[in-house]
């Protein structure tokens, strides 16, 4: 009897773990990877709906545009996978870089950085049981300074892989220069993994905020989708990458002595008419980062 009770014990195991399957953890881990790799990138965007009071109001012009874009793994372990974008403009023969943005990825983060408006971002904590199970995506601008973060679950059901959360965020730069009727963007981000790629569907809304209250000017629908080519493609940027990754690893280091400071951070727009990513764009690669640290420094308020 006990030999009969053995053999239905093994047979049922793998219905309640992952001993021939990938366990929940694995399956998150590789959606969030397959986010790299060469890609080629249709950005799409378009106001929806209007909520301004002002009768002279013009909406944001519907933007369509393609890049060439190699997502690349900077880091993962402990819980923690570091993803670089860069873009490849220009031609094939003479191919330009340019440093896009980064995306860490934190599992059961408690500690975040809330983007409040006029850049400002205040510093906040959770409960570990809040964020059980979750993972933290952190977003960074072209200089590695804070864009926006949020917490949410990977879900994987019914062939599907995605995660979605709302979170505060400034202004895409494709309006920063442009628009002064809202300064925060309320983002509604949703990473859905494809058999040929990723989407980035995004459901929006600009918000004028002061003194804690919020109005709401617009709401916006943004789609984005990277469709993988082959990696030969986007070689120029690997290889650029390794030239200048050491210096990156360092500005990352300083930016991470200022986020482990643990309080709300506010940040100049330029010193001496000069904004963060000018500056970097121009030191050159083997700059100390004790050099790096006290540039930075001087930016924080």
């Amino acid at each position: 009897m006990k030999k009969y009770i053995a053999i239905f014990t093994l047979a049922i195991l793998p219905l309640s773990g992952s001993v021939f399957g990938q366990s929940k953890m694995e399956k998150d881990k590789a959606a969030i990877k397959s986010m790299c790799g060469c890609y080629e990138v249709g950005f799409n965007f378009i106001e929806t709906f209007e909520y301004s009071n002002d009768s002279t109001y013009v909406p944001s012009t519907e933007k369509h545009s393609g890049a060439l874009e190699w997502a690349g793994l900077v880091e993962d372990k402990d819980g923690k996978i570091s993803i670089q974008h860069l873009l490849i403009v220009g031609s094939e023969d003479k191919p330009m870089i340019i440093k896009h943005w980064r995306q860490d990825w934190l599992y059961e983060n408690t500690e975040f950085y809330s983007y409040n408006g006029d850049n400002v971002w205040n510093y906040k904590t959770m409960s570990a049981e809040d964020v059980k199970g979750q993972w933290t995506q952190k977003v960074y601008q072209v200089d590695d300074s804070p864009r926006y973060e949020g917490s949410a679950t990977w879900v994987h059901v019914d062939g599907k892989s995605f995660w979605e959360n709302t979170t505060d965020a400034p202004l895409p730069r494709r309006e920063y220069t442009q628009r002064s009727d809202y300064n925060v963007t309320v983002r509604g981000n949703r990473h859905e993994i494809i058999k040929d790629g990723w989407i980035h569907d995004q459901d929006n809304k600009k918000v004028y905020r002061e003194s804690g209250k919020d109005q709401l000017i617009a709401e916006e629908k943004g789609y984005n989708t990277y469709v993988r080519v082959k990696e030969s493609k986007c070689q120029a940027a690997i290889d650029w990458w390794k030239e200048n990754g050491a210096f990156w690893a360092n500005v990352r280091q300083s930016w991470d002595g200022i986020y482990g400071r643990g309080k709300n951070l506010e940040l100049s727009d330029k010193v001496e008419g000069k904004s963060i990513y000018e500056v970097l764009f121009d030191m050159e690669t083997d700059t100390k980062k004790k050099k790096i640290d006290k540039f930075l420094t001087g930016y924080v308020m």
